[in-house]
């Protein structure tokens, strides 16, 4: 099974992240599938055996991203569907549900949310999606072994937290077990 299926069954904010990084390293280099494999793809198989795989799936992933005209920026529509899910379930939990974990833990995180939001490009977002966008930003920063300041580790971790609590609603809801009505 390839790892984005992997991701979306079992953690769907590990999905989002780890589809902004495939997203990235499709631009990288330059929708080159060969690039792309001989490159990114092939050092981390433990075999050769999945290459057919892994191969039909980027090709995939780069027609879509050429069909949606997301070469420069942006997200694909399945990735954008999901996050649309997640504010919604957000909301849901803030304001329908009445969650007082979730809604704690989102007010621990919000002010780093809008400390990210006002550093960032991102000011058009909500404090869903800069919530993922600073964690995949945390992710692009260890990659490229540089310093986190214990500040930003804390904020980050506030960020991971709820979105960790947010995704095992997000699976709930799938499997039909989060109650909306008594809760």
């Amino acid at each position: 099974m390839i790892v984005s299926e992997q991701k979306r069954k079992s953690n769907i904010a590990e999905y989002v992240i780890y589809m902004y990084q495939i997203e990235d390293v499709v631009r990288a280099y330059q929708f080159n599938i060969d690039a792309i494999i001989e490159n990114f793809v092939r050092p981390q198989l433990p075999d050769s055996s999945f290459l057919p795989d892994f191969t039909n799936w980027y090709k995939g992933i780069i027609q879509r991203m050429h069909s949606q005209k997301i070469e420069k920026n942006g997200h694909l529509h399945e990735v954008n569907e999901v996050m649309v899910e997640l504010s919604y379930l957000h909301n849901t939990l803030m304001n329908i549900i009445k969650d007082n974990k979730y809604t704690s833990l989102f007010e621990a995180s919000v002010k780093f949310i809008e400390e990210f939001k006002e550093k960032s490009n991102l000011k058009e977002k909500n404090h869903i999606e800069i919530a993922f966008h600073a964690l995949y930003m945390k992710m692009l920063l260890k990659l490229q072994k540089k310093e986190i300041s214990p500040e930003s580790e804390n904020a980050f971790d506030s960020m991971r937290v709820l979105l960790a609590y947010l995704s095992k609603s997000y699976h709930k809801m799938q499997k039909g077990e989060l109650d909306f009505v008594n809760n």
